[in-house]
């Protein structure tokens, strides 16, 4: 990838493709801290370590991490805890049960991996059906 493709933007209103790598690297380990109840600032200061990272590299890396967190909370979760115990994010009146939350981030994560693959697309990049969905 080319250098000043990371500040590729769509619109102004939109991120750019570098904010958009590092939020989507952020989503697994941010979405389970949001579901752990952790307050706004925690969630805030964790948001900023990813913007802060440079490299697709050190994307890939915080992003395996935050998954691996994220796969063994779902994991350590019994079934009763699973369909039943609920949680409430900062920004909500209501809370859900884990299965519910594991469905916002799998939509929230394939959401963006979306707008990545059409932001490589109006690049002119060669990518495909079969690159999203491989």
């Amino acid at each position: 990838m080319k250098a000043t493709d990371w500040r590729y933007r769509p619109a102004d209103n939109m991120r750019s493709l570098k904010e958009l790598a590092r939020h989507i690297s952020a989503i697994p380990e941010v979405d389970l801290h949001l579901w752990q109840e952790k307050d706004q600032e925690t969630i805030q200061n964790l948001e900023a370590s990813y913007d802060k990272l440079e490299s697709s590299e050190a994307m890939i890396k915080a992003m395996k991490n935050g998954f691996g967190s994220y796969k063994t909370f779902m994991l350590s979760l019994s079934d009763q805890d699973f369909l039943t115990k609920k949680t409430k994010p900062f920004y909500l009146e209501k809370g859900a049960v884990q299965a519910h939350w594991l469905v916002e981030e799998i939509s929230h994560f394939f959401h963006h991996r979306g707008q990545f693959y059409n932001y490589l697309k109006q690049l002119g990049y060669d990518v495909n059906m079969f690159d999203l969905y491989v």
